[in-house]
C-alpha cells in the first residue's frame, strides 16, 4: 500500500466517524419544535427518546436515518476498498463513534445502537437478523428496549463468529462495537437493576 492510498483511507474513516456524528435526532427535534432533545426525557439523541418525547413519526425517521449512515458509512468503504474486510471494518467502529461522540455536538451522542444496526447489515446482515429476533423477543417480554440493546448486542459477536463471518476484522469489530454499545447502556443498567428503567409503549409521546 502507498502512502497516497494510505492517507486516503484514513481520510474516509475520518468521513465515516463524520458522517457517524451527524446527529439526526437532535436536527429533526428541534426542526419540528425548537427544542433540544438533550434537555428532554432521559437526555438521548436518539430514535428512543425522541419517540418517547417527541412522537412516533419523528422516532421513526430518527431511527431509519440513524440506520442508514451506519449502512452508508460501510458501504461506502467497501465501495472504496473493492470489498476489503479489514477497512469496512474499521468504518463500522468508526461510524458508531461518530454518533455516540460526535464533533457536532461536543462529543454529547447517542448509544449508537441504530446505527450498529445499520453498519452491520451491510458487513454482516444475516447476524443482524438473527439479533434482531432476540431483540424483538426481549422487548415483547419484558418491554424495556434497553435490555433487549443491551442483550442482542452482548450476543452479537458469537452470532457473528458462528454464523455469519469467520474473518477475524468482522468478528474484531463485532466485539468492539457491542462493546461501546453495552458501555453506552450503563446507566440503562443502572436502572433496570433498580427497577426504574422506562417501559417501552410504541404510541408516540410518553410520560
Amino acid at each position: 500500500m502507498t502512502l497516497r492510498i494510505g492517507l486516503l483511507l484514513l481520510a474516509y474513516l475520518v468521513l465515516a466517524y463524520l458522517i457517524g456524528g451527524i446527529p439526526f435526532g437532535y436536527l429533526l427535534v428541534r426542526l419540528k419544535t425548537g427544542k433540544d432533545v438533550r434537555a428532554m426525557g432521559s437526555g438521548n439523541i436518539g430514535a428512543t427518546n425522541v419517540l418517547r418525547t417527541t412522537g412516533r413519526g419523528i422516532g421513526i425517521l430518527t431511527l431509519l436515518l440513524d440506520m442508514a449512515k451506519g449502512y452508508f458509512a460501510v458501504w461506502m468503504m467497501l465501495r472504496a476498498t473493492h470489498g476489503d474486510l479489514l477497512w469496512a471494518s474499521a468504518a463500522a467502529v468508526a461510524v458508531l463513534l461518530g454518533h455516540a461522540f460526535p464533533v457536532f455536538l461536543r462529543f454529547q451522542g447517542g448509544k449508537a445502537v441504530a446505527s450498529f444496526v445499520g453498519a452491520f447489515l451491510c458487513l454482516a446482515p444475516a447476524a443482524v437478523g438473527v439479533c434482531a429476533l432476540i431483540f424483538v423477543a426481549t422487548v415483547a417480554y419484558s418491554r424495556y428496549i434497553s435490555l433487549g440493546s443491551i442483550l442482542s448486542a452482548g450476543v452479537f459477536p458469537f452470532v457473528v463468529a458462528m454464523f455469519a463471518y469467520p474473518e477475524w476484522p468482522v468478528i474484531a469489530a463485532a466485539l468492539l462495537s457491542s462493546t461501546l454499545v453495552i458501555w453506552r447502556h450503563r446507566s440503562n443498567i443502572e436502572r433496570l437493576r433498580a427497577g426504574k428503567e422506562n417501559v417501552f409503549r410504541f404510541g408516540g409521546k410518553q410520560a
